[in-house]
């Protein structure tokens, strides 16, 4: 038995002798660069450089057999040839290890190798991860306490009951697709379904600063409206925004173009055309009644002006004001106007290390709609102030009024979109948020809400979690 054993091993060493030989003269393969992937020509260490050349190979003599060199002269290890029975031991083994890779490969389904073994991975395509988009999922839940049956909730993404809410689950993905356009979509899972909050394109490569941007877009009017609730500073959204846009925002199939202007400050002017129909997202215009396109007056168009000022290393600007305009579905020719202005006043010192961040912001509407013989005004904003007081602790303040509907007169009436609403309302909200991570928070927030039509103001409180999972690009200031 121990004669057998030293066969079987010089009969392996003369093997890898032989593997040795054939390798020398073979030619070589890539490798990834260190510390890269060979996969992801984007990873750290670079893309796979190119095979390299063949070796060449000494030409033969005349009448000699074409084909490489003979592999040079291994002295013999084994001390003799191998017996039939040390073949026949070989055999069995190597026969043995193609079956196990074998089944190893076949496998059973998802799960399922089949044997009990684990699947062999399926090697991707050389390049394959630079055309995936990047993806993340963002969870907000929260639980809600609120004094009354029916609170006058009206945000999309509101808890809106007392008890365990589902804000939404949000599917980023982006990417660049070539260099002239960039894709960007968030679909938004809820209990009651899926619908495709924005899926649009954006331009790369404009000439003059200008960029075009296609698709379902949140339109860019002010400021709030345009962003997702997990940049917000409290867990519910102002209720003017939607009492004059809807529950989830202005948005709508149409297309935006911007220009940068060459002054030395920055100052961006944007237009858009989109969809005027839409309870949730344009409630103002066509909402719900959608009387169709005729011509681009049936479209909800929209101009706005951004500037932002640098006024210190620490202290940063941006003023901005918007205008839409749109239908409406008291009359084919009867009109929406809804003007705005938006400020934010941000203090972050980079001077010193510090973090600490005090943010000031607001956001004013004027509506004006034109019914049969009247038209109809109302205004609305809200004022709020976070502070950021240490690396994970911050508070926000914020402060919402609204008017009552008038007519061309001044004297209240009946809103046909709200007509409950007859007089002002009051709302005050306190929230302390801690970040365990860049990538949680846990927020508790406290409000007041004062409907003048009502003979009670409604407290509320909300307990919100929010976790970000995957790569989620930074917002814009």
């Amino acid at each position: 038995m121990r004669h057998r054993h030293r066969a079987i091993g010089r009969s392996a060493l003369g093997l890898i002798a032989g593997l040795t030989s054939a390798l020398a003269v073979a030619p070589a393969r890539a490798q990834p660069a260190p510390g890269g992937d060979p996969f992801d020509p984007d990873a750290p260490g670079g893309p796979v450089p190119p095979a390299a050349p063949p070796v060449p190979t000494t030409p033969s003599a005349p009448g000699a057999p074409s084909g490489p060199p003979a592999a040079p002269h291994e002295p013999d290890v084994g001390g003799g040839e191998l017996t039939p029975e040390e073949l026949a031991e070989i055999e069995r083994a190597t026969g043995a290890d193609a079956r196990t890779l074998d089944d190893a490969g076949r496998g059973g389904g998802l799960g399922d190798s089949g044997s009990g073994k684990a699947p062999l991975p399926v090697p991707v395509p050389a390049g394959a991860a630079a055309f995936l988009p990047d993806i993340s999922v963002v969870l907000d839940v929260a639980l809600a306490a609120f004094s009354t049956e029916e609170p006058l909730q009206a945000g999309g993404h509101d808890p809106s009951a007392s008890g365990f809410n589902l804000q939404q689950v949000e599917l980023s993905l982006g990417k660049s697709v070539d260099p002239y356009f960039r894709f960007d979509a968030n679909l938004v899972f809820t209990l009651e379904g899926v619908e495709v909050e924005e899926a649009y394109a954006t331009t790369l490569d404009l000439p003059a600063n200008l960029q075009l941007r296609a698709g379902q877009l949140l339109t860019r009017f002010g400021r709030i409206n345009a962003t997702h609730p997990h940049g917000w500073d409290f867990a519910d959204q102002p209720f003017f925004w939607s009492k004059v846009w809807g529950g989830d925002g202005n948005r709508g199939l149409g297309a935006e173009l911007s220009v940068l202007l060459p002054l030395p400050w920055y100052v961006e002017i944007l237009g858009s055309t989109t969809r005027a129909a839409g309870d949730g997202t344009a409630r103002s215009f066509y909402g719900a009644e959608d009387l169709g396109v005729r011509s681009p007056i049936d479209l909800e168009n929209l101009l706005a002006v951004k500037q932002f000022f640098d006024l210190s290393d620490d202290w940063s600007l941006l003023f901005g004001v918007s205008a839409a305009n749109g239908p409406n579905p008291s009359g084919r020719h009867s009109r929406t106007d809804v003007f705005g202005t938006d400020l934010y006043l941000k203090y972050r010192p980079i001077t010193r290390q510090s973090f600490t961040v005090v943010s000031l912001q607001s956001e004013w509407m004027l509506r004006r709609r034109q019914v049969p013989d009247d038209v109809l005004v109302d205004v609305g904003g809200y004022a709020q102030l976070f502070y950021r007081f240490e690396q994970r602790w911050g508070a926000a303040l914020r402060y919402e009024y609204a008017t009552a509907t008038q007519n061309r007169s001044g004297a209240r009436v009946v809103d046909p979109l709200d007509p409950g609403h007859a007089a002002d309302r009051h709302r005050a909200s306190a929230a302390v948020t801690f970040w365990p991570t860049e990538f949680s928070r846990l927020r508790l927030q406290g409000s007041v809400d004062v409907p003048r039509w009502l003979e009670r103001p409604t407290w509320a409180g909300f307990l919100q979690l929010e976790t970000v999972t995957g790569s989620h690009g930074a917002h814009a200031f």
